[in-house]
């Protein structure tokens, strides 16, 4: 591999979901192995988390959740095109169901979005540096312009696209699972026109959906990050530097009925999988890969 400057961006998703997601979030980041939050300002805990970011100065942007959980703009709450039978988000599948039957009202979308960044500006006295979409609600048809109007509109400069290079050799993924990776990914692809017209950017290379939870090893972070470098264009000059993110979930398992955002905890919080990630992402085998690497952790306020 050509001795390229990488600075690598860990960004720990879903900060603010139960206490102990945050301090399994907070441990990563004080053992060196994130660099980067990503808070759910609809999360149980997500006042504790803006603290512990203030307390522990770890960089922090906004998750942005249309899926799960309640809305945080209070006309939203009553009555809204966002909300099931049971007054809550419609969930992962059920959002983009609603949203190809046509029954989902933008100016909806807009209205709690915006809400949710002020939200983050009232948790932690600053506008995100970056803010993407919880289950990647933010790269889907029509979404994805009122999202790119809401950041262009605050000026948040960077985003997250997710197109995984390398995604469609990664035979471990369960069928029904990469279905909806491969979604997200054609979503990602007619999303980039998008948020170009609106002058945001993201990091040249998106990795995530294939070390998730049980996936995630030193190997396969590795692996995944190489094979990205040696994907990129030829021509790059040697010198040049390359940003990677990498999504991860560290946490503890959340122990019902605390956590959630209104509606209790999900099954993969409450699994091993996110104690899995924490114990992978600290390892000193990973550490040593990056200094080996010439890879820089960093956040989106140093790119």
């Amino acid at each position: 591999l050509r001795m390229l400057q990488v600075k690598l961006i860990v960004t720990g998703d879903d900060f603010g979901y139960c206490p102990r997601r945050n301090q399994g979030i907070v441990d990563c980041f004080l053992a060196g192995a994130i660099s980067n939050v990503s808070l759910l300002v609809n999360g149980s805990a997500a006042a504790d988390a803006a603290e512990l970011a203030r307390r522990y100065n770890i960089p922090i942007g906004l998750h942005a959740n249309l899926s799960e959980g309640s809305p945080v703009c209070e006309v939203l709450k009553m009555d809204s095109s966002l909300l099931n039978q049971d007054g809550f988000f419609h969930g992962k599948m059920g959002f983009r169901t609603a949203l190809s039957k046509g029954l989902l009202n933008m100016s909806e979308v807009k209205q709690e979005l915006k809400a949710q960044v002020e939200l983050f500006h009232e948790l932690t006295g600053h506008l995100p540096p970056h803010m993407d979409g919880h289950q990647h609600v933010h790269v889907l048809p029509e979404v994805r312009h009122v999202f790119a109007e809401v950041l262009e509109e605050y000026g948040i400069k960077y985003t997250r696209v997710p197109i995984e290079p390398g995604l469609h050799n990664c035979d471990w993924i369960p069928p029904s699972l990469m279905d909806f990776y491969l979604g997200v990914e054609e979503d990602s692809f007619n999303t980039v026109d998008v948020f170009t017209k609106h002058g945001i950017r993201w990091p040249d290379i998106y990795i995530g959906l294939s070390t998730m939870g049980r996936n995630m090893s030193v190997s396969s972070i590795r692996s995944a990050i190489d094979s990205a470098i040696l994907r990129l264009p030829a021509q790059a000059p040697q010198s040049s530097t390359v940003t990677i993110e990498l999504m991860v979930h560290p946490g503890y398992p959340s122990v019902p009925p605390v956590g959630g955002c209104g509606e209790g905890p999900d099954d993969f919080s409450q699994s091993w999988e996110r104690l899995h990630e924490l114990q992978t992402l600290i390892k000193p085998e990973l550490q040593s890969h990056y200094k080996s690497r010439n890879i820089q952790l960093c956040s989106f306020k140093d790119l």
